[in-house]
């Protein structure tokens, strides 16, 4: 077995570090029940963060509708694309980071519907291309399994710090291009299965969410090493983004108090009323079948405001006649918390 070729310098050495501080921090510091409630909401974040890199153009909100079974403006493989991965990242539990079945079984529920087999490795050419340019030829299918084998088998076997084993693979992953399509997703699914079986906490850190936001620099970083022969400039470049995602985790506020100030049932039904679009005060006491404008206004609108979970769109003019509301920032993540418990509470089919 031949180790995959990479060298770890002074600056990976500095970021493990680093990243395992930020890691012992966040589990002093979040109780079961928060990092429950963390992990629902990043999960939706994770999805829609990886299948955008891919092209998909569904939104965080859209990707959360289709969850909750409602329809969207996308196309039908936009969608299938979402339940495939939603279905994989649930079962990331199951799965031997190190078994070439469970790596099969996993592209089998992630590309379900999306390609002719599922599952199954590539028996033909591959590259990756951006434009019209051909950026990347993968290996001839005929070597596949057997790199394959050999990518596990050193996994299996690697004494590496599992931050490193992580983006190692990834990369690795990525270079083989083992599949007809759907790669670069379980690159990333791979990636954060092998962290979390580290560390449970990873299981919520949405890393590739980072990577969205940093897309460019994450294609740049895999020419650089397939330039360089060696995944060290990867490496790098996923552990800064790990780091940046670990950051924004521990920005919440801490575990003494909750995310959001406590929503009562009023509130948090006008909350999932006007979570996909704005509406006005009477369209508001139509969709909460309510007729009462004082009632409204003061136990649902005004409380609201006052907490700053929803605002006006026209502010500077809170009387006129075309004054909508719609949720503030704070308001979307009262929402994400309210929907996490509501699915919880859901029986499992």
């Amino acid at each position: 077995m031949t180790a995959p070729p990479f060298t770890i310098t002074p600056e990976i050495l500095s970021l493990v570090a680093s990243i395992g501080e930020q890691v012992g921090r966040l589990e002093a510091s979040l109780p079961p029940e928060r990092q429950l409630l963390l992990r629902r909401a990043n999960r939706l974040r994770t999805i829609q963060g990886s299948l955008a890199i891919e092209g998909n153009t569904l939104s965080l909100d859209q990707v959360t509708a289709v969850v909750e079974g409602k329809r969207v403006l996308g196309t039908v493989r936009e969608v299938q694309e979402v339940h495939g991965a939603v279905a994989a990242y649930e079962a990331m539990g199951e799965w031997d980071s190190t078994s070439r079945d469970d790596l099969l079984a996993a592209h089998g529920v992630l590309m379900a519907g999306l390609v002719d087999q599922p599952g199954a490795f590539r028996s033909g050419s591959a590259g990756i291309q951006r434009g019209d340019e051909l950026v990347h030829v993968a290996p001839p299918a005929a070597n596949v399994r057997g790199f394959m084998n050999d990518l596990l088998a050193w996994l299996a076997a690697s004494d590496d710090h599992p931050l490193i084993q992580a983006c190692v693979f990834h990369y690795e992953f990525e270079f083989i291009h083992p599949f007809v399509d759907g790669n670069g997703r379980m690159g990333r699914l791979w990636q954060t299965l092998i962290l979390s079986r580290w560390k449970l906490l990873f299981a919520l850190v949405p890393v590739e969410s980072i990577v969205h936001d940093h897309q460019q620099g994450y294609y740049e970083a895999i020419n650089r090493s397939d330039g360089a022969g060696n995944s060290t400039p990867f490496i790098l470049f996923m552990l800064e983004a790990i780091h940046e995602a670990l950051g924004d985790l521990a920005n919440t506020p801490p575990a003494n108090r909750p995310v959001t100030p406590p929503v009562d049932d009023k509130v948090a039904g006008l909350l999932r009323l006007i979570r996909h679009k704005s509406l006005g005060a009477q369209a508001i006491r139509e969709g909460l079948g309510l007729k009462d404008r004082t009632y409204v206004r003061k136990s649902y609108l005004d409380r609201a405001l006052s907490e700053g979970l929803i605002e006006q769109t026209i502010p500077d003019k809170p009387h006129s006649r075309n004054q909508q509301y719609r949720l503030t920032e704070l308001g979307r993540r009262a929402l994400q918390e309210l929907l996490a418990i509501d699915a919880e509470d859901q029986p499992r089919r």
